[in-house]
Order: structure tokens, then C-alpha cells, then sequence
């Protein structure tokens, strides 16, 4: 259907994927296989979701992988209130990320 890549929805997307891979890089080594993981997973699929339904033919999978792809920002947003809560990260880390997702969020619904 189309160049991923062009998306600014996953040019941002990937942009916060980036984010939250270098951020939890800091986050203590025993979330490794736990919070650290399921964020990175769940980032990663908001992109990797655009561009499996970009390469489908029909509208309506597009359509149906944005879906898909706004429950993992959903899922990425409550992470990012669980590291903040445990203190993994700074505040103003945490509320520009958010920030982020939100905006991720709102180009998915619309």
C-alpha cells in the first residue's frame, strides 16, 4: 500500500522506540528480562506493526495493524508510568516520553 517510512506516525514512533532504548539502558540489570524487555518489545511493535500493514494491499489491513499498533503504544504508556513509579527515571524523562507516546497515540486514533 505504501512506504512505511514516509509515516511520520512511525518516523515518531521510531523515534521513541530510540528513546526507550537508550533510556532503559539505566534502568537496574535485574529488570533485564522483565520491564526492560516487555517496553522495548512493545515500542518496537508500534513500528514494526505500521509497516507490516504497509506492505499488506487493502485499507482495511492498514487499518487493522494501526489498531494493533495503538494498544502497544497503550501498553508502552502504562511502562512508562510503572518506570517512573519505580523510580527507574527522571520526571522530566519520564513526562517527555509520555509526551511522546501521546502524540503516537493521537496520529494512531486519527
Amino acid at each position: 500500500m505504501g512506504e512505511y517510512r514516509k509515516l511520520r506516525v512511525w518516523q515518531n514512533a521510531h523515534a521513541l522506540t530510540l528513546s526507550i532504548y537508550r533510556e532503559s539502558r539505566h534502568w537496574p540489570t535485574d529488570e533485564r528480562l522483565g520491564l526492560i524487555a516487555q517496553i522495548r518489545r512493545a515500542a518496537s511493535s508500534i513500528g514494526c506493526n505500521l509497516a507490516e500493514g504497509c506492505g499488506r494491499n487493502s485499507s482495511a489491513e492498514v487499518a487493522r495493524f494501526a489498531r494493533i499498533a495503538l494498544g502497544s503504544a497503550n501498553e508502552v504508556e502504562y511502562q512508562l508510568h510503572l518506570a517512573r513509579d519505580l523510580g527507574y527515571m527522571k520526571e522530566e524523562t519520564a513526562n517527555r516520553l509520555m509526551s511522546e507516546i501521546g502524540d503516537v497515540r493521537r496520529m494512531l486514533s486519527g
